[in-house]
């Protein structure tokens, strides 16, 4: 930028908020900070409604497959 040109910012020389930066956030605080509570909030109950849902399944109607007799066999069908 040119030298006469005035060069505003919101952060200072040693790259802190300055005060024009805290005071323009301040009103939005509480309502960012409740959108990012509510947000964790609803994150851990979809993760913790799904563990549930997922641990009380049986898998019954899942047919698991014979293991092979021997470590020959395993490496025959692991070829093909």
């Amino acid at each position: 930028m040119p030298a006469g040109i005035f060069n505003s910012t919101y952060y200072g020389k040693d790259y802190r908020a300055g005060a024009a930066l805290l005071r323009a956030r301040r009103p939005y605080l509480f309502k960012n900070a409740a959108t990012g509570l509510g947000l964790c909030i609803f994150t851990i109950g979809v993760y913790a409604y799904t563990i549930r849902a997922v641990g009380q399944d049986e898998f019954s109607d899942v047919q698991v497959p014979e293991t092979p007799a021997s470590g020959a066999a395993a490496t025959q069908t692991k070829q093909q």
